[in-house]
């Protein structure tokens, strides 16, 4: 009896590495939905709630960070990780065995994947889709706690305890939303079709918060209980089309994510070692460029510190570019400068660098070029992924906040761009793309 559960076990462990060299082979392709296009917001509507989102996600992010010398303070919640609702694009895809369709956030600022469970719900918010029962899935299996999974949540709160055997979590966000339950394993349905087997998740039986207009997240980060990690695949990218566009945005998994000759590269800076930060994707941003000057930033605002604090994240959770307030400062004073008319209030937008629009035509806003200058690669923004509108007030906008203490490439500034993430080499790749049309 012993010999066959320890044959069943050691044939679980083996069925991801054949569900996942499978998915690789051929790739994934799958679409991604705005959040807000699943309510019914007008224009207006989604840039206050693009900039309360952006706020609440850098403070989550920081939360998951260790302070940097600046901003250092006794007692600091390092527990504490990423707004889940804040994150600003969602997938569709199913769990279990018959498949129930769930709709996730696409977070690659966190690694878990999990759901709300029915096994039973202790207490679960709201969600658009059934709550998974693993009782009704012939594929659900729990996690040991003795398991290399389990040890991979990196939860320095989490322990083994006696009689129960099996994997518990508790898994917390900067706004207060939460997920308590169980890692499992379970057989994933995404795209057209493709079935993984034995993809790890949290079963979560107690929930706090919301996710808007989702069932739970599918953490992308570079921990090893992200999707990417589990499918094993060494790249993927995405293409986010226009904020105002309600149109479908692609997210290529395996070999389907491919980009032109020309496109442009930058390597991802070191990881700090341990804990959640661990799992974000830091790049080396040297310098910003405002029409045709290079401003006057120290490089050091956006470094990582050797104690893991500052540096500089691309994240698809955040809607608007958050930079450091060194440098943001900077940044809102050269384009003042050269944009030369009067400032105008953006508190209804949650934004602070807005203009009155000559006769109120907002297109007439003549703004400078704005490049960011990473390692070996220039990102020239677009002015659409930088300008927010209100044509209504006569207002426009640069669609970026300051925080203090590290700084974030948010998916406005993203739009339009397709960008790669070359897990292998450690590169992110990225070129100007029509991605409606990819």
């Amino acid at each position: 009896m012993a010999s066959g559960r320890s044959l069943l076990l050691w044939l679980l462990l083996l069925l991801p590495s054949f569900a996942i060299s499978s998915a690789s082979s051929r790739g994934i392709r799958l679409e991604l939905t705005h959040a807000d296009t699943r309510g019914d917001f007008t224009g207006i509507e989604r840039i206050r709630r693009a900039a309360e989102w952006s706020h609440r996600r850098v403070n989550g992010l920081l939360a998951a960070a260790p302070p940097s010398p600046a901003t250092q303070s006794d007692g600091a919640d390092e527990s504490a990780a990423v707004h889940a609702s804040a994150a600003t694009y969602l997938v569709d895809l199913a769990i279990g065995t018959p498949p129930l369709p769930i709709t996730a956030v696409l977070d690659t600022g966190s690694d878990l994947i999990w759901t709300q469970c029915d096994a039973p719900c202790r207490k679960c918010f709201p969600q658009p889709t059934p709550l998974y029962a693993p009782a009704r899935s012939a594929t659900y299996a729990n996690v040991s706690c003795s398991s290399s999974l389990c040890e991979a949540l990196r939860d320095p709160r989490h322990h083994c305890s006696a009689p129960d055997p099996g994997c518990a979590y508790y898994f917390s966000y900067g706004d207060g939303t939460s997920t308590d339950g169980a890692l499992a394993t379970e057989t994933l349905t995404l795209g057209s079709g493709t079935t993984v087997h034995g993809i790890a998740f949290g079963c979560g039986t107690e929930s706090l918060g919301s996710t808007d207009n989702s069932s739970g997240v599918v953490g992308m980060g570079r921990g090893p209980l992200s999707l990417a990690s589990q499918l094993g695949i060494i790249r993927f990218s995405y293409c986010f089309t226009p904020f105002s566009d309600k149109a479908a945005s692609p997210l290529f998994l395996g070999p389907s994510a491919t980009l032109s000759a020309t496109a442009q590269s930058t390597p991802f800076a070191p990881n700090p070692a341990g804990g959640r930060r661990s799992s974000y994707y830091y790049l080396t941003l040297e310098g910003i460029t405002v029409g045709e000057t290079l401003l006057p930033i120290d490089p050091a605002v956006f470094q990582l510190s050797p104690m893991g604090g500052g540096g500089f994240i691309i994240d698809s959770g955040t809607t608007f570019t958050a930079l450091e307030e060194r440098a943001f400062v900077v940044l809102v004073r050269a384009v003042a400068a050269r944009v030369g008319l009067p400032l105008a209030s953006g508190a209804h937008l949650g934004l602070s660098l807005c203009f009155a629009a000559p006769e109120g035509k907002t297109e007439a806003v003549d703004v400078p070029r704005l490049v960011f200058h990473f390692d070996s690669a220039d990102m020239a923004l677009p002015r659409e992924s930088y300008v927010v509108e209100d044509r209504n007030a006569g207002v426009a906008c640069l669609g970026m906040v300051s925080m203090r203490g590290m700084s974030v490439l948010g998916s406005l500034q993203q739009q339009s761009m397709h960008f790669l993430y070359d897990l292998e080499g450690g590169v992110l790749s990225f070129e100007p793309a029509e991605c409606g049309e990819l």
